[in-house]
């Protein structure tokens, strides 16, 4: 059976966020709406993540209110009326009067009452607590119901002093996976994890890069992750060297390597794997020599992947081999060591080594701490690591060199004593992936 997070697991969240919020104060959150995609078809919906990590609510068009108002705890969700009619063309909706039972809320209300219980839900709190940044309707909604309750103070009412951002609450929390939420982060790996060999599989020369995309959706669509979590990237040759290529609109060529980072989005919850491999399935020299390098980054860094080290510790490790073993082969001119302090390798190594992952692909959590220096590592966390080299056609090495990008990227979660790799069924070693490819 596919693992879910319970709904006592949401309940458990907004416990711990009202346990957290001073007396008097009110916690505001929004789901998203539908977005237009052109005329009159929208975009497939999907929640806002904070939403749906307190309430695990999937449909449009909702608010949940965190209410501590005289230190008693209350949570009312709003969402949209059972509607018979909008539900023939657009689907069921849970309707405000079940999500009570449904979403273990204390009230549900129409969402179209909103606006007008505000003013209601703010009086007598001292602050208001809001996503800054995430929603100006809702800010702005705050704020004119704060300006009423001022002018009318005479009236008795009493309105909040300040508005606060609970995203440093909310960051914190998600930071730390439970283990529920590694159970659905594992499947999520599986899934992508299958998708990738499948790739490997059906690659070969004449194959467009779109042909590849195509085959990973069809692989998340048929083990339940009906949508990836963010655009895929299937860069042949040169493109590899494009950080963020999503055409995926060119021939794969004989010879070439093709880069491709996907990964499925499982009940909310994001994988995230990079592969380069051989397009007719055999690395080149110089294609096998660069692939060497960032996998031997990679293991460098994993070195630094448990309690106690740190994101820099673990960047500076990868830097360093890529760094020395470039300027060996003498793609980066000049001594090693200078090279490294003045991160001339930073030329070929672009981006950073890793990020925190969960419901966002580039998951909330700070990489520093309050005093400034990088955040150790702690069980529960889940990040990436993803060490690369990108050799562009305009780099200006010799021109054996030109053209091969290389990415590596595994999911992986801190534990008590080291780490888990949930992505490490994907062939990795040139030796797995020749193996794996030749045998189809």
């Amino acid at each position: 059976m596919q693992p879910v997070i319970p709904q006592d697991e949401f309940l458990q969240r907004r416990e711990r966020v009202l346990s957290r919020m001073p007396s008097n104060t009110v916690a505001i959150v929004s789901g998203h709406s539908e977005l237009t995609r052109s005329n009159d078809t929208e975009y497939p919906f999907r929640q806002n993540s904070y939403f749906h990590y307190l309430t695990g609510f999937n449909e449009p068009d909702a608010v949940l209110v965190l209410s501590k108002i005289e230190g008693q705890p209350r949570t009312l969700l709003f969402c949209q009326n059972k509607d018979p009619e909008a539900e023939v063309w657009h689907g069921l909706r849970l309707g405000f009067h079940n999500a009570v039972h449904a979403l273990a809320v204390d009230e549900g209300r129409d969402i179209d009452a909103f606006e007008e219980d505000i003013s209601e839900l703010l009086n007598g709190a001292s602050s208001v607590l809001v996503l800054m940044g995430e929603d100006s309707v809702l800010e702005a909604q705050v704020r004119d119901a704060i300006d009423f309750l001022r002018a009318n103070e005479r009236k008795g009412y009493s309105a909040p002093h300040r508005i606060e951002d609970l995203r440093p609450t909310l960051d914190t929390m998600r930071q730390f996976k439970s283990s529920q939420e590694l159970a659905v982060m594992r499947e999520a790996a599986r899934i992508s994890s299958d998708a990738f060999k499948r790739i490997m599989k059906f690659c070969k020369p004449g194959a467009m890069e779109y042909q590849l995309e195509a085959e990973l959706q069809h692989e998340f669509a048929m083990q339940g992750a009906p949508a990836p979590a963010y655009g895929i990237i299937c860069g042949g040759g040169a493109n590899a060297c494009i950080l963020h290529y999503t055409d995926n609109r060119d021939v794969l060529h004989d010879g070439d390597l093709v880069l491709v980072d996907a990964g499925a989005e499982y009940q909310g919850y994001a994988a995230d794997i990079t592969r380069t491999f051989p397009i007719n399935g055999r690395f080149s020299e110089e294609q096998a020599m660069i692939y060497t390098i960032v996998l031997k980054a990679q293991q460098a860094a994993f070195e630094h992947i448990k309690p106690g080290g740190t994101l820099k510790a673990a960047t500076e490790a990868a830097a360093k081999v890529i760094n020395d073993e470039l300027t060996l082969l003498e793609i980066l001119s000049g001594d090693a060591e200078e090279n490294f302090a003045n991160n001339r390798w930073k030329k070929f190594f672009i981006h950073g080594l890793g990020h925190w992952l969960g419901l966002d692909v580039h998951d909330v959590g700070r990489y520093k701490s309050t005093d400034g220096e990088p955040l150790t590592f702690q069980p529960g966390m889940v990040l990436t690591v993803e060490p690369g080299i990108y050799i562009s056609r305009e780099s200006g090495v010799d021109e054996r060199w030109r053209g091969i990008g290389v990415r590596i990227e595994d999911d992986l979660i801190v534990t008590e004593d080291g780490f888990e790799n949930m992505t490490q069924a994907v062939p990795k070693t040139i030796e797995e992936i020749e193996s794996w490819m030749q045998n189809k």
